[in-house]
């Protein structure tokens, strides 16, 4: 390969120190402002009480210097389009994961029915966070993690954040003599089977099988429990649905969905809440929840109860506490699978929800983080958007709203008239 790449650069008349073939990733040293970087950081380390040998270990002769790291495109990195709560349920619960999570569950049920009792968590539940999170251990990661959460640490938005992650990975190399190949996981620093960050682990990983090692990795014992031991101590309530499919009546407020707003079930009953084919609710009448609509009025309503938020604190994701929790209910019943219909829903793009981000925070002197997520945050400011333009307030910023903040003006506001939209030949 040498000889083929000096050939190709002399056929050209240009000699690899004047134009080098090489990427630059092979030849460029580390400037020095990188190497200052990373003596700090092991010295911030070590007074952190990380012992030499483990930074000796962790970095050696290694600097992790790359001009355009990995990790960093993977941080700034966004989809075109926001996937509609529909499509991205459709993904991650599709039947053939159904099919396989059904076939685990049996065997994880025969072989840890202790851990269910001893935490109080369903292996249902176990068996969906298993499978969501790394397709039932195929997909644990193979980034270095040293190098991804080093580079990370420098110079980035949430630098601060990852350095205390990059802390918790040499913590973990510390107390149980790990080597540094062993610690491979995600770009962002998620580890083993259920993809904990290094600060969960050193929180709330268990050592199982009690070999004296902590192991998410290749011990799936240590992994399953760890997972448990987490759920338990957000407070699970293994006796409680985490909630389920409604209907809403017709002239539904819609201002009392989102987070916000929760009531007993009793209370939402009240109102006309139904399940999903049409009866009255079967969930104790006590327990509170909140009503979600993902995507929109269009689109599906659930109502969720504790478990479906200790499931966010796990991950903050509506959409990925919605795959865990249906994904779950396959799991345990016998349904068949159906896969959730499509309907006219708009094209959210990344673009369309920092506009609708950026003109809250104009009009409505919110201070929202102009990221292109629909988090809580934003689908509450869009709902008081809805309401100045008096559309229904349901949180989801559709095409008569992105056009009427494309046509708004400050003396007549949102009464300029919105054109349809044109049809696709």
């Amino acid at each position: 390969m040498f000889l083929k790449n000096v050939k190709f650069c002399l056929f050209f008349g240009i000699f690899l120190l004047i134009n080098p073939c090489f990427a630059a990733s092979d030849v460029k040293e580390p400037p020095k402002e990188w190497l200052t970087f990373i003596e700090n950081l092991k010295q911030e380390m070590i007074s952190k009480g990380i012992s030499e040998k483990t930074i000796r270990q962790a970095y050696g002769k290694e600097t992790y210097y790359h001009p355009q790291p990995e990790v960093i495109k993977q941080d700034k990195k966004q989809a075109e389009f926001v996937l509609t709560s529909r499509e991205y349920l459709n993904r991650l619960v599709s039947e053939s994961r159904v099919i396989r999570a059904r076939e685990h569950y049996k065997n994880l049920q025969k072989k840890y029915g202790k851990i269910e009792k001893e935490y109080g968590v369903p292996i249902s539940f176990l068996t969906a966070f298993w499978a969501v999170e790394t397709n039932f251990g195929q997909n644990k990661g193979k980034y270095h993690l040293i190098d991804g959460l080093t580079n990370l640490s420098y110079k980035n938005r949430r630098a601060k954040f990852f350095k205390n992650e990059l802390y918790q990975v040499l913590k973990i190399m510390d107390k149980f003599d790990l080597s540094n190949d062993k610690m491979l996981g995600s770009w962002a620093g998620a580890m083993g089977h259920f993809q904990f960050m290094p600060s969960t682990y050193n929180a709330y990983a268990i050592d199982y099988d009690n070999d004296g090692v902590i192991d998410i990795w290749d011990s799936f014992d240590d992994a399953i429990a760890s997972a448990a031991n987490y759920l338990s101590d957000l407070g699970w309530k293994i006796d409680e649905p985490w909630g389920q499919r409604v209907q809403l009546p017709w002239n539904f407020d819609y201002t009392l969905t989102g987070y916000k707003t929760r009531q007993t079930v009793e209370e939402w009953s009240k109102l006309g809440v139904l399940d999903k084919s049409g009866k009255k609710l079967k969930i104790n009448p006590e327990l509170k929840g909140s009503i979600i609509i993902p995507d929109g009025r269009k689109g599906r309503a659930y109502l969720v109860l504790g478990n479906f938020r200790r499931i966010m604190i796990w991950n903050r994701s509506e959409n990925y506490a919605l795959a865990v929790s249906l994904l779950a209910d396959y799991i345990s019943g016998s349904q068949k699978y159906a896969q959730i219909s499509s309907y006219g829903q708009y094209a959210l793009t990344n673009e369309d929800i920092e506009k609708v981000q950026t003109f809250s925070n104009k009009i409505l002197h919110t201070h929202l983080k102009v990221d292109g997520k629909l988090g809580p945050k934003t689908k509450e400011a869009v709902k008081k958007l809805q309401a100045k333009a008096k559309m229904h307030e349901d949180g989801y910023p559709d095409y008569q709203l992105l056009k009427k903040i494309d046509n708004y003006n400050a003396k007549l506001g949102f009464n300029i008239p919105v054109q349809p939209k044109k049809k696709r030949k």
